[in-house]
């Protein structure tokens, strides 16, 4: 396979930011009570660490090492307050509901962790493609987390009411969320034993 499309591949499943690699999980936790909340973060994350990605892969040699950790952040948080001008536009119901979350992706440990090991390291192509990746591995985790929630916590899908009543409440609160994460987490782990025989592990910082 490409090394591109491996890349790509890695941040979805085999390097799952939320169910294998136990990063961010915090707020993944906070804005997953609907579809609609992981997908407006997950987008957001995706601007996010592509850029940023992007950013620290063109100017890593002008970049003092003593210095790069705030370096990146001031990098995250520039590309930060682009997107959080862009979300109001683009749905402000649901921004209301996860601006604060917008706001601190400043401190997510998935970026940082992600411009410290590779894009800082790597030339500029796979630094994008391993950012959009990873980008992309938080959405698909916000927004499965959100779907399962939502529908085993409020019985609806995208705000429709699918069953008209309300059948796990818990779901929706932050046990509910944990219990999820830690179910699909489980699931990623038995299937890699299944599949390579090997005891998987995994973990990382919140």
């Amino acid at each position: 396979m490409n090394r591109n499309l491996t890349l790509l591949w890695n941040g979805l499943i085999p390097e799952n930011p939320i169910f294998r690699l136990a990063l961010s999980l915090c707020p993944a936790v906070a804005v997953t009570t609907s579809i609609k909340n992981g997908l407006l973060l997950g987008l957001a994350v995706v601007f996010v660490q592509v850029f940023s990605s992007f950013t620290v892969a063109i100017f890593k040699s002008f970049i003092h090492p003593r210095i790069r950790i705030p370096a990146y952040v001031i990098i995250i948080a520039l590309w930060v307050t682009v997107i959080d001008m862009i979300l109001p536009v683009i749905s402000p119901e649901v921004y209301k509901q996860v601006a604060l979350f917008v706001k601190l992706i400043v401190v997510f440990a998935i970026i940082i962790s992600r411009l410290e090991l590779f894009a800082s390291k790597q030339p500029l192509t796979p630094s994008f493609f391993d950012g959009l990746g990873m980008g992309l591995g938080f959405t698909f985790g916000l927004c499965l987390t959100g779907a399962i929630r939502e529908f085993f916590g409020a019985g609806q899908l995208f705000g429709y009411d699918l069953l008209g009543f309300k059948p796990l409440l818990i779901m929706i609160l932050p046990a509910g969320g944990f219990f999820v994460i830690g179910f699909i987490m489980a699931t990623f782990n038995w299937l890699e034993y299944k599949i390579t025989g090997k005891i998987p592990t995994s973990g990382g910082a919140h």
